[in-house]
Order: C-alpha cells, then sequence, then structure tokens
C-alpha cells in the first residue's frame, strides 16, 4: 500500500497565517482594539466559509471550474499560475459580457489585480467540502504533475478508494463546467449548482447557522443584523443562543471603538470629527439594553464562542471583562482621564506598541478619522448574499 503526504513546515498555521494577513486589506476587519479573534470565532461559528472581501456565491464553482482547465497541462508551478492568473482575469472579462457589473472580482483591475478571486475563496472551498486538496494554491501548483502521475497507478492498488480520493482536488460531485464559461459567464446558479451548494454545507457544516438557513431558504429577510431576523425564534437552538450574545458583545463594544475614535478625534482637534462621535456616543448610551447587558454570563459567551480555529487570548478577555463592567456601572464617560478613556488607550498602546497613535503623532496624523466604527455584525453581510444567490437559482 502506498501513501501520499503533504510536505510543508505546518499546513494549517500557514494558512492561518494567510488569513490574518489577508484581514488587514478587508475594510470592515479593522481590529484597533483587538477584538478580532472574538468577533471571527462567532462569525466561524455562525457563517463559516465566508469572508468579508468575497462578492458573489458562483465563485465557489468558477474557481474550480478555472482550476479543471489545468489538470492536464506539463506546465511546471510557475507556468501553471501564470496560466490561472489569466484564466481568472478572463473570467473577470466573461462576466462583463455576461452582462454583470456588480460582485466582479477585478472587474477594474484587469491584469493588475492583486487579490485573485481563488485566493478570496481557496479557505472557504476547503471549508465547505468542494476543495479536498488541503495545501494552498502553491502547493497545488507544485503538486499537479504527481497528482496526474499516480492517479492511474493507485486505481490498481488494493485499497484504491482511499489512495483515489487523496489524489482528489475537488469533490467528486462537483457540477460540470459551462462550455461557455471564459466567454459570457452570469453569477446566476443553476437549480443543480445551487443545490450541490446546501448539500456540501449540510454535509461538511451541519451546525452553521448558515447550513440552516441555505435548506431552510430563510436567508433572504432584509435586515441589517442577524439578530433582527424575522425567524429568530425559529433557529437552531445553539445559533440562536450564539446570535443572542453575538448582539450583546456587537453593542456592549461598540462603545468601546466609538470612544476610541472620539478620543483620537480630540488629539487631531477636528471639531467636525469631535461633534460626530459624540453624538454617536450619545446614541449608543441610550440605545443599550441594560437589563440584557446585566444579565449576559461572560462565561457562558465564553464557553459558546470557542472556535478551534482561533485562538483568544487572556487581555483580550480581561479587556471586554473590564469594559463590560464599566458599562453596567454607568461610567462610560467622554473625557481623556476617565476610567474609560484610559482604558482604551491602554489596550490601543498595548497592541500597537510604537504604532500605537496615542503615542506616535506621526501615525495620529495619518489616521483618517474612522477605524472600526460600525458595529460588529459577524459577516451576516456576506451570509446574506450568498443566500439571496442561493434563493435566486434558475
Amino acid at each position: 500500500m502506498s501513501s501520499l503526504a503533504w510536505i510543508d513546515f505546518d499546513e494549517a498555521e500557514r494558512q492561518r497565517a494567510q488569513r490574518i494577513m489577508a484581514l488587514f486589506q478587508e475594510r470592515e476587519t479593522r481590529d484597533e482594539l483587538g477584538l478580532g479573534g472574538i468577533r471571527d470565532s462567532i462569525a466561524d461559528h455562525l457563517f463559516p466559509g465566508t469572508s468579508t472581501i468575497q462578492t458573489r456565491l458562483r465563485y465557489m464553482l468558477f474557481i474550480p471550474w478555472l482550476f479543471q482547465m489545468l489538470e492536464g497541462s506539463a506546465a511546471g508551478p510557475d507556468q501553471l499560475a501564470t496560466e490561472a492568473r489569466a484564466l481568472e482575469n478572463r473570467l473577470a472579462n466573461a462576466l462583463k459580457a455576461g452582462g454583470e457589473s456588480n460582485g466582479i472580482i477585478g472587474r477594474d483591475a484587469g491584469a493588475d489585480l492583486q487579490r485573485l478571486p481563488s485566493s478570496v475563496y481557496w479557505a472557504g472551498l476547503g471549508t465547505w467540502g468542494i476543495r479536498l486538496f488541503p495545501g494552498s494554491t502553491d502547493n497545488l501548483f507544485s503538486s499537479m504533475r504527481h497528482l496526474q502521475r499516480n492517479r492511474p497507478r493507485v486505481r490498481e492498488s488494493e485499497d484504491a478508494a482511499s489512495e483515489a480520493q487523496a489524489l482528489q482536488i475537488w469533490t467528486p460531485a462537483l457540477p460540470p463546467r459551462p462550455k461557455d464559461i471564459l466567454e459570457a459567464a452570469r453569477f446566476r446558479l443553476t437549480p443543480d449548482e445551487a443545490q450541490f451548494i446546501i448539500d456540501r454545507l449540510v454535509a461538511q457544516q451541519p451546525r452553521s447557522l448558515l447550513a440552516f438557513l441555505a435548506r431552510t431558504g430563510g436567508g433572504t429577510a432584509d435586515c441589517r443584523y442577524i439578530w433582527e431576523h424575522p425567524h429568530l425564534a425559529d433557529f437552531p437552538g445553539d445559533a440562536r443562543s450564539l446570535v443572542g450574545h453575538g448582539e450583546v458583545f456587537s453593542s456592549v463594544m461598540h462603545g468601546a471603538s466609538l470612544l476610541y475614535n472620539l478620543l483620537l478625534s480630540e488629539m487631531r482637534e477636528k471639531p467636525d470629527w469631535i461633534e460626530e462621535y459624540q453624538s454617536r456616543l450619545q446614541e449608543w448610551r441610550e440605545g443599550l439594553d441594560m437589563p440584557a447587558i446585566r444579565a449576559w454570563s461572560l462565561d457562558s459567551f465564553w464557553q459558546a464562542i470557542d472556535h478551534p480555529a482561533h485562538r483568544i487570548r487572556p487581555a483580550a478577555k480581561r479587556f471586554v471583562t473590564e469594559w463590560l463592567a464599566l458599562v453596567r456601572s454607568g461610567d462610560v464617560g467622554e473625557g481623556r482621564l476617565t476610567p474609560a478613556a484610559r482604558m482604551v488607550q491602554d489596550r490601543e498602546r498595548r497592541l500597537k506598541t510604537s504604532q500605537s497613535r496615542f503615542a506616535n503623532r506621526a501615525v495620529r496624523d495619518r489616521w483618517t478619522g474612522a477605524s472600526g466604527v460600525e458595529r460588529l455584525s459577524f459577516r451576516w453581510a456576506q451570509g446574506r448574499s450568498h443566500l439571496r444567490d442561493l434563493a435566486d437559482a434558475q
């Protein structure tokens, strides 16, 4: 019996590092106060495989289809990477030719595109069980010849089924590739393609809210936050509980983000910015559901959001605990010397050290006036977009 192993220092750590690096390019992931691990733990429980820079759902099929077109190539890794980039650029042109305008990755950048669709969707393809190959795109290009050379041989081995599966790049259930994919493509899914994606979600992420909403067709609700969903009461118990935790966490910590922006606005001596954040902080205070906040159990929260892909550091837990105590006491003042202000400044200084906007004037002067000012929504916008694409299949 032969075996196949992917040689890398630590592929899981490599992919985790790539995800972290990618977050710095996502507008909605600005994490000035070190809450990203908590935010992403919740999001990955509710909407696994999504990211804030995904656009349309059919890319989950476009990428496998394009990469399948490379599988017969005898080219080396570098040439395969070049050919893959060319195919992804051609896809953008085909989507424009098909009448699409919104959601095309690379629509304006063309050949200068820095972040290819494959890099945006690669992790999600693995999470949903569409991609079976365990490595990165670079690993795949390096392994392509080995995969092609060994496929015929393993069919005759004693353990042919398991070894053939190990050599698979994509799930065998992948729908067939449209013949005109590089001529005129559309984002609209066919019913068979939509059912395939639903089946993958149910099989690979059965406890996620995304799989539940995909299966029940409940993802078309027009609400800004998942806790405003009209059918929240019908969610599975674990998901409903996590959504409740997410709502309180988002509400409580929003005040810290607003205060952070206010303090910087005052240091920059920007009257318009100061007035804006003072107003928003007052609205935040008035909108707090204090009975729910006082009843919120942090112990239950930490247990509910625990996720193998994310490590939440003790300092982050301590910051949330101390900020929650201030909110419960009603002691979130606006002055620079208040306990709340000191807590926010100390947190950012510890995280950014010499690049802290509170400590480094040059860095502060480059600040454009807004950092993480919206409430955390845990990628509901991306989940809702994908669910609408499922619902619109025809």
